[in-house]
C-alpha cells in the first residue's frame, strides 16, 4: 500500500509500504477514506525527529471503511463505517473506565514511562504504523472505533478522531462559568474548535487570538471577537479591556511548543535537532525546553481564581514556569491529552444534525490526495496558501 513516511526533518513522503494484517484477535483492518494532517504531526515534522526513525508511518486523525476484524471485535463488522480514535485505549482498564483513555493501563508505554500508545506518533507513544495511508491495523478495536452513520462527508466525522475530542476537553477543562468569557490562543483547528464549541456550550464572550489573518477571518465567521498579535498594542491589556479590565474567566492555550515569539526556545529546538539522533533523544527527555509565548501570556492574562487549559501540546522538562504568579493569581491549571473516547458520546449528536453546528464541513481548507501529502506538511507547517486544516483522502 501507499503511505506516509518521515524520513528527516522536513521530509515525508508517499512511499510504497507492507499492508497491515490482523495481529492479535483485537484488532481491524480499515481502509482509510480521510486523514489529517495535525499540528502534532508538524512536531514530528519539525523537533522531534530524534524519536522516529526513517520509514515510520504518520498521521492520528483517520476514518475509514472497515475491511477486516479480530475474533474478539464484535460492535464493528467489513463495511462499517468508523473513525478510529488517535489514543489506543482498551476500555476496560481502570484507567478507561474512568474516563482516562489517555492513559490506558493496557498500551501504557511504560518503558518511555508514557501513557497510553497513539497511532502514528514516535517512539514515546507506541511507535504503532498512523493513518495517512491506504490501510490501518487499529489496535484495541474491540473498544476504539467509532461508527458513524452513511450519508454526510467525511470532513462531518473525520475530526471525531482528535480535533472535536480533543477541543471539547479543552474547553470542559477551561470550566467556563455560564455566560462567562474565554479566550483561546492560536485559532488553528484545535483553536478553532474550542471558540465554536465555547459558545455551543454557553460562554457568554469568546475571543481567538492569533497573527494568520485566515484564521483570524474564520474565527469572525463563528462570532468570535478576535485580536491580531501583528497589531502593535498590548495583547494582554487588549484582552483585559475586552474583559472588564480584570481579564477572562477561562483561557485555552491551543499552540503548545512551537509558539512564535518565544526565540529563546526556537533556538534551543533548533539547536538539539542538529544533534546525532540518541544525544538529541536524550537530551529533549532531560533537558528540553519549549518556545512557551502562549502559555505565558495565558497565565498572564486569565482573572485571579480563574483556569487555564491546555491543549497545544508541551515536551519540555525545564520550562521556566512562573511558579510566583500561578500561586499569587489563585489560577487554576488543567491539560492532557485528550481522553477521545470519554467525549463522544456527548459530541456524537452535533454531528449527526443536518445543521452542522459545529461547522465541521467547512473547517478543511485542503483536501488532497496521499500522493501529494508533502505539499500538504509544507503548506501547513509554513501557513502559506490559506492552510488552515489539511485533509488527505488516499
Amino acid at each position: 500500500m501507499k503511505a506516509v513516511t518521515w524520513q528527516g526533518k522536513r521530509d515525508v513522503r508517499v512511499e510504497t509500504v507492507p499492508d497491515p494484517e490482523i495481529r492479535e484477535p483485537t484488532d481491524a483492518i480499515i481502509k482509510v477514506t480521510a486523514s489529517g494532517i495535525c499540528g502534532s504531526d508538524l512536531h514530528l515534522y519539525e523537533v522531534l525527529g530524534s524519536f522516529i526513525d526513517p520509514g515510520d508511518v504518520l498521521g492520528h486523525e483517520p476514518m475509514g471503511v472497515v475491511e477486516e476484524v479480530g475474533a474478539e471485535v464484535s460492535h464493528i463488522k467489513p463495511g462499517d463505517r468508523v473513525v478510529v480514535p488517535f489514543n489506543i485505549s482498551c476500555g476496560h482498564c481502570v484507567m478507561c473506565r474512568t474516563g482516562l483513555q489517555s492513559q490506558c493501563e493496557t498500551t501504557q508505554v511504560r518503558d518511555r514511562d508514557k501513557g497510553a500508545a497513539l497511532l502514528g506518533y514516535t517512539k514515546l507513544y507506541g511507535q504503532v504504523p498512523g493513518g495517512q495511508a491506504e490501510y490501518l491495523r487499529v489496535p484495541q478495536a474491540h473498544y476504539g472505533p467509532i461508527k458513524v452513520p452513511e450519508g454526510p462527508p467525511d470532513e462531518r466525522f473525520v475530526y471525531l478522531s482528535d480535533v472535536v475530542p480533543t477541543a471539547w476537553q479543552a474547553v470542559k477543562y477551561a470550566d467556563v462559568p455560564e455566560g462567562g468569557s474565554i479566550v483561546v490562543f492560536g485559532l488553528g483547528p484545535i483553536g478553532q474548535m474550542c471558540c465554536r464549541i465555547a459558545r455551543h456550550l454557553g460562554a457568554g464572550q469568546v475571543i481567538g487570538v492569533d497573527l494568520v489573518p485566515e484564521r483570524l477571518a474564520l474565527a469572525s465567521k463563528y462570532g468570535v471577537i478576535t485580536v491580531d498579535l501583528t497589531e502593535p498594542e498590548d495583547t494582554v491589556a487588549t484582552l483585559r479591556d475586552l474583559t472588564a479590565g480584570r481579564g477572562p474567566d477561562s483561557v485555552i492555550d491551543a499552540v503548545g511548543m512551537e509558539a512564535h515569539g518565544s526565540p529563546v526556545g526556537k533556538v534551543a529546538q533548533q539547536l538539539t535537532s542538529l544533534l546525532p539522533k540518541p544525544i538529541a533523544a536524550k537530551m529533549t527527555e532531560k533537558a528540553g525546553i519549549d518556545r512557551m509565548g502562549a502559555l505565558l501570556a495565558a497565565i498572564d492574562t486569565v482573572r485571579r481564581g480563574g483556569t487555564v487549559s491546555l491543549s497545544g501540546v508541551y515536551g519540555g522538562m525545564v520550562d521556566p514556569i512562573p511558579m510566583m504568579q500561578l500561586f499569587d493569581k489563585q489560577i487554576q491549571l488543567r491539560m492532557g491529552q485528550a481522553n477521545v473516547r470519554r467525549w463522544t458520546d456527548e459530541i456524537m449528536p452535533l454531528l449527526t444534525r443536518d445543521d452542522d453546528p459545529l461547522g465541521t464541513e467547512d473547517l478543511a481548507t485542503h483536501q488532497l490526495p496521499l500522493a501529494e501529502a508533502p505539499h500538504g506538511y509544507e503548506i501547513f507547517q509554513q501557513k502559506q496558501d490559506g492552510a488552515i486544516k489539511v485533509l488527505l483522502k488516499p
